[in-house]
């Protein structure tokens, strides 16, 4: 069993992925495998990230000065875990910001932790997905050194962020990142949207592509499709913004009037 070989093809790892090579290998017992984890943490081959979490330190150098991924950490941090919001942004590479936050999505209980100066956030699954078996509805992988990482779609992430700003940088933030993407499905779009099933984050949904709808290619009929589930009555997108405000009739939303006249693209 040479285990030099696994740490260069799994730059992050979990326990249960070396516990099942080193079973595979013939090594008898877990306690086998935590003594050498042990070993190559000492010996300063591997980063312990988090328990249960390693990361490997390359040949010649130091643990101090070892890149380690964190969205490939992230994605280990859970069996399901997938780079969601403001991060999934950044993996699709139109996010206006970087930040020194990771979110994942995930269906298990997690607490928030933190390696190197980064904040690793899981986000619980929203409760509509759950109830309807679309907990993994339009999440992608992609490929980070030689290893997959689950990652939601750009679609999906244009509604996760719609439907909670505070997930996607703000408002101005997540309106620019998204002002960046070129193309999207509007159907993967609208059928993700819809199956949130919350006429606010619809109405949201609705209110970005009507805005955007030369560059986008968007259609009265994906606008119709989305005004249908508007909510009934007027809906503030921000109950705390005790600032201006604009009401979208067509939408019912209440929205702050910097989305709508897009005020950070004045010049100064």
């Amino acid at each position: 069993m040479k285990v030099d070989r696994f740490f260069a093809r799994h730059p992050v790892f979990t326990w249960d992925e070396f516990a099942a090579f080193c079973a595979a290998g013939g090594t008898q017992g877990l306690r086998s495998a935590e003594a050498l984890l042990a070993y190559h943490v000492k010996a300063g081959n591997l980063l312990r990230a988090r328990r249960g979490l390693y990361a490997t330190v390359p040949p010649g150098m130091s643990p101090d000065a070892a890149p380690v991924d964190p969205y490939l950490l992230a994605t280990r941090s859970t069996d399901d875990a997938a780079l969601a919001y403001h991060t999934a942004l950044e993996v699709h590479g139109v996010a206006y910001s970087a930040y020194e936050r990771v979110l994942f999505v995930t269906r298990h209980a997690s607490r928030p932790w933190s390696f190197r100066s980064v904040e690793y956030r899981p986000v619980a699954v929203p409760r509509a997905l759950l109830e309807k078996d679309a907990a993994d509805a339009q999440v992608t992988t992609v490929d980070r050194a030689g290893l997959d990482a689950r990652v939601t779609t750009l679609e999906r992430t244009m509604v996760d962020v719609l439907a909670r700003p505070e997930l996607g940088g703000g408002w101005e933030e997540l309106w620019r990142s998204l002002e960046a993407v070129s193309f999207f499905d509007l159907e993967a779009v609208i059928k993700y949207a819809l199956l949130l099933d919350n006429s606010t984050t619809a109405a949201k949904v609705g209110f970005f592509l009507e805005q955007h709808m030369e560059a986008l290619s968007v259609d009265e009929v994906h606008l119709q499709r989305l005004r249908s589930y508007a909510p009934r009555h007027p809906h503030y997108v921000d109950r705390n913004d005790d600032g201006d405000n604009t009401f979208l009739r067509g939408w019912n939303l209440v929205v702050p009037t910097a989305l709508v006249t897009r005020s950070w693209q004045e010049v100064a």
